[in-house]
């Protein structure tokens, strides 16, 4: 394992010498977890501030954390650019035929060349083609490009639909949530609206607020018609026509509409649904880096986009559980426009919430620009991790300081504003400042070499290239199935005013059952008794016709736990069963299962006035044919029933019921990630004592060893100039032998004997400091070992799963509700 491949630690570079003006040969290890803090990156053009963040993204996908990369220039797609064989035909569909033409080569000549570039530059940092294809194995990299096909194309017919539960239940969330949906809407259209001023923008926001709080998803055809016939009788206090008269509606409908119909914006209602999660993993539980590519879009297309997208991750993100372990990144390339510090677009807001809210989720969002004044003031405290390359001007250096000073007082950090400005005033290309709250001091990093290839933006030709075809067409927005079609009613109950019936009535005989409902034809209004100990409800109709028949079928609401005491497994898993009686039977077959299953809490006990009711069989009047039901019901629950889970062997962990794979494998990831970021700090922790003791012995030992090699110094010079002095006067002397003479002979004799002792006292002090590197050295590579092993052991623990299959005893298999349905049909048609 390579020194950088460490667990939970980014490798982004190397620590340079601002004094040499070169690169040193310590790492760069910049720690995942401190990402949940936020990070921006700023530099001009031809700092290397995007080879910084494609090499950031590239980390990510080697520690399997997916990421939303919001790419508005195109160059971000570069990601895509990464060739484990590092071979010449790979490179040459992307290399520019201007370039090649400067460098007086042909196309593959450039290519070639690129190749070995590439290759050479890898081998420099440590890095080659098999981390490559490491990196490739363990992420898919996939371009999404809204309103366009020339990537995945993403429909946006879900972007006023219902936010997460926990968004609905913060009101300040929902109301910030709710203002920057309209405003984007708007901003489709090409209305800038303030929120507290625009009817437009009041109108709708009420008309949201009221379906989400209702429970009710709109889309985009759904919201048209509710423009035009509001649920709602005022707007404030006034009346919904004096606020806004339906004339003036309709032609707010009639913008909106026209945005629908047109051929143009027929490309965003195509596509994948725009769902968070399925954007962060794959079907199988893959983690993604998924490209948002929208620099085709026009500006309010772009706005519209960002500020849609932006509440989506908010909503995902408040459905998400707590952790302090980085679970994914949103990534948003050159954010001029998007985030300015005095004007208030729609992405303004969700941005600057998920800025304040998200770190708590373990989203760490990654902003970057060429301009420190394109940030808003208020979100720059909220950043904890900031990159600065090289920057324009002095303004847009004192702004920087300005934005690093509020981080650091909001994290109670050291800031030393004056050592800051004297750092970057010398930055070069590929050189950036790191200050992070996290650690205690600034640190000076020359950039790695990027593992993709950067070509610069990607055209829309190029990302056709980029993605399989089968992905890249469009597909048509999903249409829900037809209802099947109810069994034939062979004898309805004539329509008069129908009298709400709840059970309770005695039981009715066969023969007197049979004899009214004969009479029905006649004009029986009555439904028809059952047994007092039968219960009966009823689904409410989605439309009000005056065709509506209640049609009757056995409805149970079965809870069963499934128990395996070796594996550690104790779930509950609640079924719906519905089917119709048929006449005549005896016996109803759970395997004929109607279309209808709704939850206990959308029954009613009562039909709605001027309701009709189809015939009951004559077997559903009797008390005894409900026990053999619901005792048939058991049995088969008992035969049938199975609960497939998904477990982890390694951690243990298994999947819930009715959670799909891919969220299992992303839960896994996560808890697994989770587990490990604890473990790697308990790790340290462990260590911390010891090795800070023996850093300490051997900066002693260095301090020793520098004080004895200058007294050694000393010593040698001393001995010099007594010797020197003794010769001269020995030669120059008439008494050759006199007493002075002998004195001085004396003096240089002990000189060199003190000389000799400070030497063998700098041998002592080298050797004890030897010995004390050695021990810190093994001391630390003790601990590497055991961080190496436990990043085996998480991977191995992301790799494997198993699949479950329980079944449940019988004794185990509760029948919570066993009733009589009615359910609303028009004709042929549940309308439920």
């Amino acid at each position: 394992m390579q020194d950088f491949e460490k667990v939970g630690s980014f490798y982004l570079g190397k620590v340079y010498d601002m004094d040499k003006k070169e690169r040193t040969e310590n790492l760069l290890l910049y720690d995942s977890k401190d990402l949940t803090t936020h990070a921006v990156c700023v530099g001009m053009t031809g700092s290397g501030k995007t080879g910084l963040c494609i090499s950031l993204l590239e980390e990510a996908a080697m520690d399997q954390i997916p990421a939303l990369v919001i790419d508005p220039k195109g160059d971000m797609s570069n990601l895509l650019l990464s060739f484990p064989d590092l071979a010449p035909e790979d490179f040459a569909p992307w290399v520019q035929a201007a370039d090649a033409e400067r460098k007086g080569q042909t196309i593959d000549e450039y290519a070639a060349s690129t190749a070995a570039k590439w290759r050479e530059g890898l081998a420099d940092w440590g890095q080659d083609g098999e981390r490559i294809r490491t990196m490739r194995e363990k992420v898919e990299f996939t371009i999404y490009t809204p309103g366009s096909s020339a990537g995945r194309p993403l429909s946006i017919l879900k972007l006023v639909d219902l936010p997460s539960e926990a968004v609905l239940q913060d009101s300040e969330t929902l109301a910030q949530y709710t203002s920057s949906t309209v405003s984007s809407l708007l901003a489709l259209l090409g209305i800038e609206a303030d929120p507290l001023t625009s009817r437009e923008h009041i109108l709708l926001s009420n008309i949201l607020l009221n379906a989400w709080q209702s429970g009710r998803s709109l889309d985009l055809a759904g919201l048209i018609g509710a423009i035009q016939q509001p649920d709602l009788e005022t707007v404030g206090v006034m009346p919904l026509d004096t606020f806004y008269p339906s004339g003036e509606r309709f032609k707010l409908a009639m913008q909106f509409n026209n945005l629908l119909a047109s051929p143009q914006f027929a490309a965003w209602t195509q596509g994948e649904p725009l769902d968070i999660q399925s954007l962060l993993y794959t079907e199988s539980g893959k983690p993604r880096i998924s490209i948002l590519s929208i620099n085709h879009l026009n500006d309010s297309e772009r706005m519209f986009f960002v500020a849609s997208f932006l509440n989506q991750v908010l909503s995902w993100v408040r459905s998400q559980s707590g952790t302090s372990s980085l679970r994914a990144i949103l990534y948003m390339d050159e954010i001029y426009g998007f985030f300015p510090p005095v004007a208030n677009p729609p992405s303004k807001q969700p941005l600057l919430t998920l800025l304040k809210q998200a770190r708590a989720f373990g989203l760490g969002v990654v902003l970057t620009t060429q301009n420190p004044v394109d940030l808003d003031y208020k979100g720059l405290a909220n950043i904890g991790t900031w990159f600065v390359g090289r920057l324009q001007t002095d303004q847009d250096k004192a702004r920087l300081l300005d934005g690093l000073q509020g981080a650091s007082a909001e994290a109670s950090a050291k800031f030393d504003r004056k050592y800051l400005d004297q750092l970057l005033s010398n930055l070069s290309s590929r050189v950036f400042l790191l200050n992070n709250v996290h650690e205690d001091a600034p640190e000076i990093f020359e950039t790695r070499w990027a593992m993709s290839y950067l070509a610069g933006p990607l055209t829309r030709n190029q990302i056709m290239k980029l993605q399989p075809r089968e992905a890249a067409s469009p597909t048509s927005p999903t249409v829900p199935a037809a209802e099947p079609v109810a069994p034939p009613v062979t004898e309805l109950v004539a329509q008069t005013d129908a009298v709400p019936v709840a059970a309770g009535s005695p039981e009715v005989p066969v023969n007197q059952a049979s004899a009214d409902q004969s009479a029905g034809n006649a004009g029986s209004a009555v439904a028809p008794q059952l047994p007092p100990d039968v219960k009966q409800f009823f689904l409410e109709p989605r439309s009000r016709s005056s065709n509506i028949v209640y049609k009757p079928t056995l409805y149970a609401y079965v809870s069963s736990a499934f128990n395996d005491t070796a594996k550690k497994i104790s779930e509950i898993s609640e079924e719906i069963f519905s089917t119709p009686v048929a006449e005549g039977a005896l016996a109803v077959d759970w395997n004929t299962e109607t279309s209808a299953k709704p939850e206990p809490d959308e029954l009613v006990s009562a039909a709605p006035a001027g309701a009709r009711f189809a015939k009951v069989p004559s077997a559903a009047i009797k008390k005894s044919s409900y026990t053999a039901w619901e005792k048939d019901l058991k049995d088969y629950a008992y035969r049938t029933q199975t609960l497939s889970l998904l477990r982890n062997p390694v951690s243990g962990i298994v999947s819930k019921p009715g959670e799909s794979e891919r969220d299992f494998v992303a839960r896994v990831h996560q808890e697994n990630r989770e587990t490990r970021d604890q473990k790697v700090q308990d790790l340290r922790e462990k260590y911390a004592k010891r090795i800070k003791t023996l850093e300490e012995k051997v900066r002693k030992a260095e301090q020793k060893v520098d004080a004895e090699e200058k007294q050694a110094s000393t010593a040698k010079m001393s001995t010099v100039l007594d010797v020197g002095s003794t010769i001269l006067g020995a030669l120059f002397s008439k008494n050759k032998l006199s007493r002075t003479n002998v004195n001085k002979a004396a003096t240089a004799a002990k000189s060199a004997g003190r000389a000799s002792q400070q030497g063998s006292d700098v041998d002592r002090a080298k050797a004890s400091l030897e010995t004390y590197q050695a021990d810190l050295d093994e001391l630390q590579q003790e601990m590497q070992t055991e961080l190496d092993t436990l990043a085996a052991s998480y991977d191995a623990a992301n790799e494997k799963l198993e699949t479950i299959e329980l079944r449940p005893k019988k004794t185990d298999i509760n029948v919570k509700i066993f009733a009589l349905l009615w359910l609303p049909y028009d004709g042929a048609d549940l309308v439920y």
